[in-house]
């Protein structure tokens, strides 16, 4: 196990840090609580509750638990906001992918295919078709990982690789 020390705040799991980098939505955004080490996720909603005076009684228990976790990451110097697909740029990942497939043809065409509208959908299926989509997620899991590593350490977070 790889781990960096940084004092005064928990030991955070980079695996878990990626799978919520790596939030299926553009619309949810994970926060990490730098003393504690907890991860949490909250929606573009429970940010538009959190920010607001409105009444929340209303709103279900689970819910109003959910604002009053988001008033508090967004409230509180102590959550850091994890990188959002803007800032890891899979555009870059997906490229640097392509640039190492041995065998020029197949190169030539994963570079080709990522150019324009509709690119990723593409590259997933040019992927599959040549039996490389293992590589691939081998490949953007490491990147995912090594950016995430790279983030925490600027940000002076201690983590494990488990």
């Amino acid at each position: 196990m790889t781990e960096t020390k940084s004092s005064g705040s928990a030991v955070v799991s980079l695996k878990s840090v990626v799978e919520e980098m790596d939030l299926p939505s553009e619309e949810w955004t994970a926060y990490l609580n730098r003393r504690t080490g907890e991860l949490i996720t909250v929606t573009d909603e429970d940010q538009r509750l959190a920010d607001s005076d409105a009444d929340l009684s209303n709103l279900p228990e689970w819910q109003q638990e959910s604002v009053a976790q988001a008033r508090t990451a967004l409230e509180s110097n102590g959550f850091l906001a994890l990188p959002g697909k803007f800032e890891i740029r899979e555009y870059s990942i997906v490229e640097r992918f392509c640039l190492g497939v041995e065998g020029a043809a197949l190169k030539d065409t994963l570079l080709r295919v990522i150019r324009g509208a509709g690119a990723f959908r593409r590259f997933r299926e040019i992927v599959q078709e040549h039996g490389i989509a293992e590589a691939w997620y081998t490949f953007r899991q490491q990147a995912l990982e090594e950016f995430a590593a790279e983030w925490l350490e600027a940000n002076g977070v201690a983590y494990s690789r488990d």
